[in-house]
């Protein structure tokens, strides 16, 4: 209230700098004759229009105001009130006390006269006397004229160019050259009485033309008299614009009446084009609120369909799509979510500031109802995602044991193929001692090779059961292979029992068998196994998702490979072995059957085993190495992600508590205000290509299988959040900016009002930086402390309704300029409508039609007729 007052006092302040100024004329430029000349008759003209009033008039200006009498009535007509009772005596002191009661009353009015003395007035000075005139027209004529916040001469002119822009070769300036031409005024006549001069038919090359005929029908049908010569204003290089400005003032005075009848036509026309805009908003908000909810709807069940697919490939698939939904799909959406709520605030506060009850979308389309269905889909989305990325580990954890299951299945069908047949024989029965003696030896080493097998058929088991577990699609063929080795193992061990059974019972009928044989096949046979595993090993498939994970495998490889020397030297053992038997025989001339009657494996098989595990070991440092350098470029990656994500991830940050910060301590005025936060929303937009770079590189990750990063704690995820969140935030306070100019110029707020009422607004009790609310604000409390708790909890019902115990900005200029708002209430609006409608209490079509714009009276038509059948609240 303080800033409102302080207001109007230097507007009147300035009002009474400018009367000062003009009150200061150029006396130089009085001498001009043509100026004098058109003074002495516009002002005489002007004094006689207000004398007649009271029967009388002048015919010398400088003479007839000599002894203060005219002087004195002219100033009683023209301000309705009494001067002092003149002196009655012919004397000089007696004009001069006169004349100065005359000047008392004109200071009186704030008006200060500059070398303005009555002893000139009573002497005749001509340059005086019309100084003092045109001091009283413009104090009494022109100072009071008001047009949009501007007044006096300015407002006199900004009024003229407004009735006269709508014409043809008039561009009103200033109030000499441009009416020299007379079509200046004319188009005023024209525009508030076109019934007097038909515009079309003059001629810019006629200016005495135009400009008798415009004094000829001012005096005949408006009551103005002729203040000027036409033949003057045209043969002047610049007429004089003070005889201009009095002459035109009266028009203004003239066409008062209708200027009320155009300002309840604009009130109407306002109110219509409010209502136009705010229907629009209403059934912009319903169509993208329906198209929102119905992506929403059809989006959900695509998102909670978890039915995993058998393949891996598959599977990619869906991840590919979901990365598509997620880069292409769902941005916009995003971008119509954040619109929706911009348009509601604003159009939200669009009704309040026209009086309007608050918009209630229809059943289901609420802000709110909006927001949770957007939640929904968010939480079901986090879902989908985390199923997709599982259910891809699974099947490649799958992928993985089903090929190893086959590898060691093949592996140990090889090793049993005929080893049934074989331990079903019953060779023994014919053999000699021998031969059985062999027989016994070569069962022997069949059963420390059958114990070394035990370990595969476990592990063949175990990843069944796995697989199983995991829901492999082929579960039942490898459970089918599982059980029939499984059978065919159990078959073994009876065979092998039995067999073992018959040789002891013919074993005492034997005394003798070669100990070299026994000995190398009891050596060849582990080495065998171990030269069976490790090629094994070499050849088993391997699944890492770290450096530290191959570097172990290459640390257990390096260690195998630590075991070769003694291996070798194992296998030269068995060589020496069966070079000692070679030896023996050549010495004492035996004849050997040329195969080990204890084992199947020769020497040959040894070395050719050996071979082949040599040949391996390369081989597997081969694969290792590659691994190592696709484990260090997923590093690499990894690392990359995380350095763009570790600034990117405080950078959102930082500037979501920027936005909290700004959108409390902006200064400046409301444009500059909203010039700085655009400029910030495109230095957010700018920043996009950082999130657009991130986004492929987690692609590269997600493509490289990769389900891990220790550099950083942020995921792609916290980032996107955090992006839209920015993106939602900016918006938002850029809409609260927006929404405080539609208030300001509503409510015909100043710039420094609501620079007053941030500052207040800023040193609230308690402060939260973060939402920039204040409970209570400071203000609200004097009033709590002046007069009492029911005022103060009136109040608060008004700037607190849903009782948060916080008060916002919007609310609290809402309360401080409640009371002395200017807004167009349902009276004004039908005062209006009484005005156009000439004080009858009906308005026809026709009359709106002429009165109205066309589209807003074609509007206001077709509201009204509406509102018969009770279609409308218009």
């Amino acid at each position: 209230m303080t800033a409102m007052v302080e207001t109007q006092h230097y507007e009147t302040f300035a009002t009474m700098e400018y009367m000062i100024q003009e009150e200061d004329w150029d006396r130089d430029l009085l001498l001009d004759p043509a100026w004098e000349k058109q003074q002495r008759k516009t002002f005489t003209a002007w004094c006689n229009s207000h004398l007649r009033k009271a029967g009388t008039q002048i015919e010398n200006i400088e003479e007839d105001f000599r002894n203060g009498l005219k002087l004195m009535l002219l100033l009683e007509v023209i301000s309705g009130e009494r001067l002092p009772k003149p002196d009655k005596g012919k004397m000089r002191f007696h004009k001069i006390a006169n004349v100065n009661k005359a000047l008392d009353f004109i200071c009186s009015k704030g008006v200060k006269l500059v070398s303005i003395g009555a002893e000139e007035i009573v002497d005749g000075n001509v340059k005086m006397t019309l100084g003092m005139i045109w001091t009283i027209i413009l104090r009494f004529a022109i100072q009071d004229i008001s047009v949009e916040e501007t007044s006096a001469k300015e407002g006199l002119l900004l009024w003229c160019q407004r009735k006269t822009a709508p014409y043809r070769n008039v561009n009103v300036q200033n109030f000499h050259i441009s009416w020299k031409d007379g079509l200046a005024l004319c188009a005023l006549i024209h525009r508030h009485r076109p019934d007097l001069i038909d515009y079309s038919k003059l001629r810019k090359d006629d200016p005495i033309g135009n400009l008798n005929t415009a004094f000829e029908v001012a005096e005949k049908f408006l009551d103005i008299p002729k203040m000027l010569d036409a033949e003057d204003i045209v043969n002047t290089p610049k007429p004089d614009e003070k005889a201009i400005m009095t002459y035109v003032s009266c028009f203004y005075h003239a066409f008062a009446g209708a200027e009320q009848a155009e300002t309840a036509a604009n009130r109407i026309c306002k109110v219509l084009a409010v209502n136009q805009e705010n229907e629009k908003l209403m059934e912009e908000y319903e169509k993208l609120a329906s198209e929102l909810l119905e992506w929403i709807r059809r989006t959900i069940p695509w998102l909670e369909n978890r039915v995993a697919e058998q393949t891996m490939r598959a599977m990619q698939q869906k991840l590919e799509d979901f990365r598509d939904y997620r880069r292409v799909h769902k941005p916009p959406r995003v971008q119509e979510k954040c619109q929706l709520e911009i348009n509601f605030n604003t159009l939200q506060t669009k009704l309040r500031l026209s009086n309007r009850p608050a918009f209630m979308p229809s059943e289901g389309k609420m802000v709110s109802d909006i927001a949770n269905a957007w939640k929904g889909l968010e939480q079901v989305e986090k879902g989908y995602e985390e199923w997709l990325l599982t259910e891809i580990r699974r099947l490649e954890r799958l992928d993985h044991l089903a090929e190893k299951f086959k590898q060691k299945c093949s592996l140990h069908e090889s090793w049993t193929s005929g080893k049934e047949e074989l331990l079903s024989q019953k060779d023994y029965e014919s053999a000699s001692l021998m031969e059985i003696r062999a027989l016994m030896r070569k069962h022997e080493a069949f059963e420390s090779d059958l114990a070394a097998h035990q370990d595969r058929v476990e592990q063949i088991a175990a990843i069944a059961q796995e697989l199983n577990e995991l829901d492999y699609h082929d579960a039942a063929t490898v459970n089918a292979r599982c059980q029939g080795i499984c059978d065919q193992w159990d078959s073994l061990g009876t065979l092998t029992q039995k067999r073992r059974d018959a040789l002891e019972r013919v074993e005492k009928l034997w005394e003798t068998i070669d100990q070299l044989y026994l000995e190398f096949a009891k050596r060849a046979a582990p080495f065998n196994n171990w030269m069976d595993g490790a090629m094994e090993d070499l050849q088993d498939m391997f699944i890492v998702h770290s450096i530290e994970e191959i570097q172990s495998l290459i640390t257990a490889h390096d260690q195998f490979k630590a075991t070769l020397p003694e291996a070798d030297k194992e296998r030269m053992a068995i060589m020496g072995i069966q070079n000692e038997i070679m030896k023996i025989a050549q010495t004492y001339g035996i004849k050997l059957a040329g195969v080990n009657p204890y084992t199947n494996l020769s020497p040959q098989d040894i070395s050719n085993k050996w071979e082949a595990v040599k040949q391996l070991v390369p081989l597997r440092d081969q694969m290792l190495q590659e691994e190592v350098a696709r484990q260090q470029a997923n590093e690499r990656l990894r690392r990359q992600f995380a350095a763009q994500a570790n600034i990117i991830g405080p950078w959102i940050q930082t500037k979501m508590e920027e936005i909290g910060h700004v959108s409390v301590d902006i200064a400046g005025s409301l444009e500059e205000q909203m010039n700085n936060l655009k400029t910030y929303e495109q230095n957010i937009i700018n920043y996009k290509s950082n999130i657009d770079k991130l986004e492929g590189d987690h692609q590269l990750i997600q493509e490289a299988l990769i389900f891990d990063n220790k550099h950083t704690n942020y995921t792609m995820e916290h980032v996107r959040v955090g992006w839209e969140q920015l993106l939602t935030t900016i918006a938002r306070t850029i809409n609260e900016v927006e929404n405080q100019i539609l208030t300001r110029d509503a409510k015909g707020i100043s710039q420094e009002q609501l620079n007053e009422f941030r500052a207040s607004f800023n040193h609230f009790d308690r402060v939260n930086k973060t939402t920039g609310t204040q409970s209570p604000p400071r203000p609200l409390t004097l009033v709590r402390i002046c007069q009492g708790e029911v005022e103060f909890a009136r109040i608060m019902t008004l700037v607190d309704p849903n009782n948060t115990g916080v008060v916002t900005f919007q609310a609290f200029i809402d309360f401080m300029t409640r009371e002395t708002a200017e807004t167009d209430t349902a009276e004004q609006v039908m005062a209006s409508f009484k005005i156009l409608a000439s004080d009858k209490p009906f308005i026809t079509v026709e009359e709106l039609r002429r009165e109205l714009p066309l589209e807003q009276a074609e509007y206001c038509i077709s509201r009204m007729t509406n509102a018969l059948y009770g279609e409308s609240d218009l």
